[in-house]
């Protein structure tokens, strides 16, 4: 019994790294125009109301996240609820523990992140940089801790809705790629693509 259930396990992991390394050069191409979009227009808007090197709009988990949204589009982490929640769970715990919790590094980072896990898996928002968001409140640079809870609204929110938005055209644009990834939307766009091309005719 333990050798069948290995032999599956290899095979599914053999299929697993063969899929992942095969060159897809329209997947590629629809990545990296989305997220070229994405992190271009945080870059603008960053570079429109902040000088210098304090980077406020683009924080680092913003790069994390178009890994995700933009080249792994079918993951459960890369869908709206996990990418919207768990960057806005994780801000909060981590704009709240840099607030209450003595300002001691090995004491509040790990809080924070810790805590930013446990409540992203609670409210089924799991979302790997959003760990990075709660210690970019902690970590961060004056400016960024300055905003208190305002950073939970701008950058992270407004942020993430950008990537959003972009991630919804640009991973639609073609029949191969479509997100987010829930069956019955996409029996509704079906649907709806299909009356459109009746109408028409």
């Amino acid at each position: 019994m333990p050798l069948k259930k290995f032999k599956q396990n290899y095979r599914k992991t053999k299929y697993i790294l063969y899929k992942e390394t095969l060159i897809d050069w329209k997947e590629h191409f629809w990545a990296f125009i989305g997220s070229f979009v994405g992190i271009g227009i945080l870059a603008y808007i960053q570079s429109i109301h902040f000088s210098g090197n304090d980077a406020v709009y683009l924080i680092g988990s913003f790069g994390a996240s178009s890994v995700l949204v933009y080249g792994i589009i079918q993951s459960p982490f890369s869908q709206p609820r996990n990418l919207v929640g768990g960057h806005l769970i994780s801000a909060f715990i981590g704009v709240t523990v840099h607030k209450f919790v003595p300002d001691i590094i090995w004491i509040t980072a790990p809080l924070a992140v810790s805590l930013s896990i446990v409540f992203m898996q609670i409210t089924k928002t799991l979302h790997p940089p959003g760990g990075a968001t709660a210690l970019i409140a902690i970590i961060g640079s004056d400016k960024i801790k300055d905003l208190g809870y305002l950073y939970v609204i701008s950058p992270v929110l407004i942020g993430i809705l950008i990537l959003l938005v972009t991630a919804l055209i640009f991973n639609n644009l073609t029949s191969n790629r479509s997100y987010p990834s829930h069956k019955q939307l996409h029996l509704i766009r079906k649907k709806f693509i299909h009356k459109i091309k009746k109408s028409t005719t």
